[in-house]
This record gives structure tokens, C-alpha cells and sequence, in this order.
């Protein structure tokens, strides 16, 4: 593997955590039994997962909460979803965001990941009282789009796809891009983002690419796109967000 200079520093320990910071590790069941049959998994998650990657400035605690969700949805992991779920209203997400993130990412995880992660959302809805007025986004005028960058996009798939599978094509064009991506219960960055998360969790890096650039097109910085796969690391797994680097260099170098 080539090495990677610039990006490795982002995905290293701080060298020194706060001794005496107080523990921000989520109370839940997962984490009790963590502290009495794996103290040393649980002093981690406290001192290095809580205590540290989650206060590092680089990404902002919504942003970290957004790239958390989509990892754990992209994988199916339904059982940490609950205490996220909560975390992510507190960092500020909006329960519309979350019905968003959740519709969005079954279009690229699977529509069982989808479906199991609604259920979860609608249970800490309702036990902390929230209207659901605030999570079923009201019918809105589409976002618009760049034209010249969804000409360029159709072209590939009307070049790539459809004479595959003109159905795939069709729904790709009709529904994914032309309805899902316009939607305004995300923002453009925020959609983007996700799908980058999700992609990298579950090792599917083909688009990545594609994806990160449309990030980055829509704001997402450099140093935030770094911060993202070393967030991944430990949620998706180091091999995932090591294999990822080579992609995020070639993106960097290529929009220098």
C-alpha cells in the first residue's frame, strides 16, 4: 500500500487525552454491560471514543451524529440506533433530518435497513414526546438542480446502464436523482455526506468518488472529509476507512 502522508496524522490518536474529562458515554445497556464484562472495551469508548474523537473540532457533533447513523444503518445495526437516534436530537439534527437520512439510505443500503431503522426512530419519537408533525415532511417544491452537472450524469448512466438494464436506468433518472436528491428535508451536503458514510461502511467504494466530489461541491471541506473516515474507523472498522484513503487522496489531488 502507498503511503499517505497527508491523510494518516487525521487518523492517529490524539497523543494526549484529558485525564480527568468527565465521561460523555451514552447510559445505555450496551455500554453497562461493557464497563462490567469488558472493562477495558469500555474505558476506550470512554476515554478515546467519547472522551475524545467525538470533541475533536475538525466535524461538528451534528455532522458526527449524521456519519454514526448512516454506518449503523448501512450495516444493520439496529441495536446502537436507539442511543444515537437520542444523541443525534441533542447535537441538533431534526427528527425530519433523521426520517430523511433513513429514507435517503435505503436507496443505498437496502430497503430491510430502511424499514428496521424506521421502527427504532418512531420509539424515541414517541418516548420523548415529539409531534410527528416534526419528522413527516410537509409536501415541498423540489430543490433545483445543476444542469450541467445532471446532463454530465444522465449521459453516464443512459451510456453505462441503460443498455443493461433500461428499468435500473429508468429509476435512477426518475426516482433516485430526479425526486430523492431534490427532496428539502436535506440539504444537498448533508445527502451527500451520508451517502459517503454509508458507502464506506459497508466497503462499497466504487462511488465513493462520485459522491465525495458532490460533497465537496457542496461544501464539504477537506479537512471534514478526513475526519469523516476517521470517525468510520470506529464505527465501520479500521480496514474500511484505511481502504478508503486512497480514493479521498485521488479526489483531493484531482480538484487541486
Amino acid at each position: 500500500m502507498k503511503p499517505f502522508p497527508s491523510l494518516i496524522p487525521a487518523l492517529l490518536f490524539a497523543t494526549s487525552l484529558q485525564a480527568n474529562a468527565q465521561s460523555a458515554v451514552p447510559d445505555t445497556p450496551a455500554a453497562r454491560q461493557a464497563r462490567e464484562t469488558a472493562p477495558q472495551l469500555f474505558a476506550y469508548t470512554q476515554d478515546v471514543l467519547f472522551g475524545d474523537v467525538w470533541k475533536r473540532k475538525e466535524l461538528a457533533p451534528r455532522d458526527r451524529s449524521l456519519v454514526t447513523l448512516s454506518s449503523l444503518l448501512a450495516n444493520g445495526q439496529g441495536a446502537q440506533m436507539t442511543s444515537h437516534i437520542n444523541l443525534a436530537l441533542d447535537n441538533g439534527v431534526k427528527p425530519s433530518e433523521i426520517i430523511g437520512l433513513i429514507t435517503h439510505l435505503a436507496f443505498y443500503t437496502g430497503w430491510p435497513n430502511g424499514m428496521s431503522a424506521v421502527g427504532v426512530a418512531r420509539d424515541v419519537f414517541a418516548k420523548r414526546g415529539i409531534d410527528p408533525s416534526q419528522y413527516r415532511s410537509p409536501s415541498a417544491e423540489l430543490l433545483p438542480v445543476d444542469d450541467a452537472a445532471e446532463a454530465k450524469r444522465a449521459a453516464t448512466v443512459k451510456a453505462n446502464v441503460e443498455p443493461v438494464a433500461p428499468a435500473l436506468a429508468r429509476y435512477t433518472d426518475d426516482v433516485l436523482f430526479a425526486d430523492l436528491w431534490r427532496r428539502p428535508d436535506l440539504t444537498p451536503r448533508d445527502r451527500s455526506l451520508i451517502t459517503v458514510a454509508a458507502l464506506i461502511a459497508r466497503g462499497q467504494l466504487d462511488q465513493v468518488a462520485y459522491h465525495l466530489n458532490r460533497a465537496m461541491d457542496s461544501g464539504l471541506t477537506q479537512t471534514q472529509a478526513t475526519e469523516v473516515v476517521t470517525h468510520l474507523a470506529f464505527y465501520a472498522g479500521w480496514p474500511r476507512a484505511m481502504s478508503a484513503l486512497p480514493i479521498l487522496q485521488s479526489v483531493f489531488a484531482e480538484r487541486k
